[in-house]
């Protein structure tokens, strides 16, 4: 490699994209191409850098496997920054293998960490974690244990264990400190924000107060009786009855859990449940069998007793009942979660993250539109959305060795 190229490769390892460029700009051999593409990328033209990064793929003749492979991690990772979620996971596992074959294991890392990031966007934390335990972050650079430490927050923040989440963003920012990159550090402080962050609001006598995450985990273990606006279920520990399927019983378990310990009026029951502004007998005798069917499902959690006026939920063991509820709710409050990251998303990218069709989730993102609260860019299937950023998960474009080393 000549000398042009290390510097270069130095200043991109450093996060110093434009004196990277300023010694290969003009260059059009493959090691150049491969680090102009990562140059760009870090500077934001994501589109310019796929272009480079696939030239120098071509560059590259068939024995260069190593410099190919990190070619197409680099890819992968401008498509995680795009939310081109559908950007093929085969060919990074295959770049990952080829090259942990030739030794080379933080590149390797490298492309595990960003395919562990890829499956928390959309929610498969199982293959996350398992994909994470076989990574080792002990020889692994400063960058890259942040890298594994941001991970390892993510996994644990979604599955509600804020300690060890904690502990982990301590270890990632002592690393971001030590690799001196201003964006990892910036990443970092963007995380620890989102644990200092409102995460729900909890809502109960009639009143409501935000919850920090670690307020919601220790919800979680308590003895109350929780009806869980996020996963649609009723809750108290290890009892759990999901309603996901049952939204008209699901919205009467939430009307009765506000209102407890006291009752909710038909009239209202019926305004939540079913819509209606004119109770008639119909919407009445719907009601009673909807009832009648939520205390089927709950009858190992709550009984529901009729009154005067309505119906009134009575926990069985639970000495508290109340309603965790989203911190924003409104029409596509769900789409919107995923924009709050300050990312452009692609419609199929959402719609693969939300497990939803494509075309139900653009006419949510055209609606969000009209009403100023998302807005797009580009055509056809260059149109990506966004939202004003909020706190979360960032993504730098750093790669933990100079790419070329062949």
């Amino acid at each position: 490699m000549d000398s042009l190229i290390t510097a270069a490769a130095l200043a991109l390892a450093a996060g110093d994209p434009l004196g990277a460029l300023d010694r290969i700009a003009l260059r059009e051999d493959a090691p150049a191409l491969a680090l102009r593409g990562i140059a760009m990328a870090q500077l934001g033209d994501l589109d310019r850098a796929k272009v480079l990064l696939r030239r120098a793929v071509r560059a590259f003749g068939p024995k260069e496997a190593v410099a190919r492979a990190r070619c197409i991690v680099a890819e992968a990772e401008i498509a995680l920054v795009s939310r081109d979620l559908g950007w093929p996971a085969k060919a990074l596992d295959a770049a990952r293998t080829t090259l942990e074959k030739h030794g080379d294991r933080l590149n390797a890392a490298h492309a595990g960490h960003l395919e562990v990031r890829r499956l928390l966007l959309i929610g498969r934390l199982d293959q996350a974690e398992l994909v994470l335990a076989g990574l080792d972050p002990g020889p692994l650079p400063p960058a890259s244990r942040a890298a594994h430490e941001l991970a390892v927050a993510g996994i644990a923040m979604r599955r509600l264990k804020t300690r060890k989440a904690r502990s982990a963003l301590e270890w990632a920012r002592h690393a971001a400190r030590q690799a001196r990159i201003p964006g990892l550090m910036a990443e970092v402080d963007s995380a620890f924000l989102a644990l200092d962050t409102p995460a729900a609001r909890l809502i109960a006598h009639g009143e409501e107060r935000p919850l920090l995450l670690e307020e919601v985990e220790a919800l979680q273990a308590s003895p109350a009786l929780v009806v869980d606006t996020f996963r649609y279920v009723a809750r108290q520990r290890e009892t759990t009855v999901s309603l996901a399927t049952r939204p008209v019983l699901f919205a009467l378990a939430r009307a009765l859990a506000e209102a407890w310990p006291g009752d909710v009026s038909r009239a209202t029951l019926i305004a939540r449940a079913f819509g209606g502004r004119h109770a008639d007998e119909s919407h009445r005798a719907r009601l009673r069998v909807e009832i009648g069917r939520l205390r089927a499902e709950l009858r190992t959690l709550a009984d529901i007793g009729a009154t005067n006026r309505g119906f009134a939920l009575a926990p069985r063991q639970a000495g508290e009942v109340v309603v965790l509820a989203r911190p924003i709710e409104e029409r596509h409050a769900a789409v919107l979660a995923f924009l709050a990251d300050g990312e452009s998303w692609a419609s199929s990218a959402l719609a693969l993250a939300l497990g939803a069709g494509q075309r139900s989730v653009q006419r949510a993102l055209e609606q969000l539109a009209e009403s100023g609260k998302v807005q797009s860019f580009g055509h056809g299937r260059a149109r990506r959305w966004m939202t004003p950023p909020v706190a979360g998960f960032t993504t730098t474009l750093l790669l933990p060795a100079p790419l070329p080393n062949g």
